[in-house]
């Protein structure tokens, strides 16, 4: 498929301070394997007392830890959670858009008492956020624990989540472009890139998916849901063992089968969210026809002749892509998306190759054609002409 040097040079090395150390490392960061950390951080939990530092100069690290508030000043912000409030359903409870006394407009997320997360989840999620700040995380505003009530307060994200912008859209409403596409994956390889490679231990987010990639107004990107998130394994150790949860369609193979978690689990989710910002298809939808509702598994076949990308593409966005970098973005997806964990990148050099992608200034090489046949074939005749210019040369 080509490698990632081929797209961009490797990035100047930096040197990243640690509690004992300074130590100089390249933004390629290095394996769980290779980390170093002192003693054996617990898999199971996070210690809320210097077990989970980040270290960088990133701007959201002055964010103030997160508040508490009681379950009247939510239930005032939110109208009591009145229905017309309410932007979001999932695992945890329903969220819903509410005011605080100080006039910011916030998210409340309610734990629903018989929903598939508990408090486990929600001491996760305030802890996780508590330590981790970075522009492509989420801002854990406050929580609430009056009685048996679990509440969290975020920011709120006026367009929602990238589901929403990429499924069942309706007639009104204008399809992601391109170059939209791929800030977004760019921002959530950042966000994941800081997890694994700022992170001290690196932490595994294990439930990557399109319904948590959250956007601004400028359609920026945010990973949230972090209560399944988990501590990465450190020293020696090269997996972490867990039940297995998580999203169906976006779980890496060998964690479904056999429990072992690893930063590479997060580098197959992530090339499932690729495969649909590419695609325009849910990883999983049962309204297909048998064969073709497991996306991953209807476009391995595709990966194996590069006439037959274009077939891939959202047909959404009507032939408006750059050809070269639908090749490269295919690329990239078909590494995350190995079988074999080893065989997958690492995040940072993800995040190196989608950079260079969104710089390359936008051109629609392909003009919507009516068939899957024509397009093959315009392709096909562009990639001869390449061909025929570089021997000429």
């Amino acid at each position: 498929m080509g490698c990632f040097s081929c797209m961009s040079p490797r990035r100047d090395i930096n040197k990243i301070e640690d509690s004992n150390r300074i130590q100089s490392r390249s933004r390629h960061c290095r394996t769980s394997s290779e980390s170093s950390s002192k003693g054996k951080a617990s898999s199971e939990r996070v210690k809320g007392k210097g077990s989970l530092n980040s270290k960088g100069k990133d701007r959201d690290n002055k964010h103030n830890a997160a508040q508490s508030f009681t379950f009247r000043e939510l239930a005032t912000a939110t109208k009591n959670f009145k229905a017309t409030n309410l932007i979001g359903e999932g695992g945890f409870g329903r969220v819903y858009k509410g005011r605080l006394e100080t006039g910011q407009i916030v998210a409340v997320k309610q734990l629903d008492q018989n929903g598939l997360q508990g408090n486990q989840e929600f001491i996760v999620e305030v802890l996780m956020l508590s330590l981790l700040h970075h522009s492509n995380l989420v801002n854990l505003i406050g929580y609430c624990t009056d009685g048996d009530q679990r509440l969290l307060v975020y920011e709120y994200m006026p367009m929602g989540s990238l589901e929403d912008h990429l499924f069942d859209l309706t007639p009104n409403k204008e399809p992601l472009e391109w170059n939209t596409r791929m800030k977004i994956a760019v921002g959530a390889a950042r966000g994941l890139e800081y997890l694994h490679c700022k992170a001290n231990p690196p932490v595994i987010y294990r439930d990557l998916k399109s319904a948590n990639i959250l956007l601004d107004n400028d359609f920026n990107p945010k990973l949230s849901d972090f209560g399944l998130a988990k501590l990465g394994p450190v020293g020696d150790n090269t997996h972490v063992s867990t039940r297995v949860m998580g999203t169906y369609g976006y779980c890496a193979p060998e964690y479904a089968m056999s429990g072992k978690l690893t930063l590479k689990s997060d580098v197959y989710s992530f090339g499932v969210v690729l495969l649909e910002l590419i695609t325009g298809r849910k990883a999983i939808d049962c309204t297909k026809v048998q064969g073709e509702q497991n996306l991953v598994s209807w476009s391995r076949p595709f990966f194996k002749d590069r006439r037959k990308f274009v077939q891939l593409v959202d047909p959404q966005l009507q032939g408006r892509f750059p050809l070269r970098c639908l090749h490269h973005a295919i690329a990239i997806t078909a590494m995350c998306l190995q079988e074999q964990p080893t065989f997958r990148p690492l995040i940072a050099d993800i995040v190196v190759a989608l950079e260079y992608l969104a710089s390359q200034p936008f051109k629609a090489d392909i003009p919507p054609a009516s068939s899957p046949s024509q397009r093959d074939n315009y392709v096909f005749s562009q990639e001869s002409n390449s061909i025929k210019n570089s021997t000429s040369v």
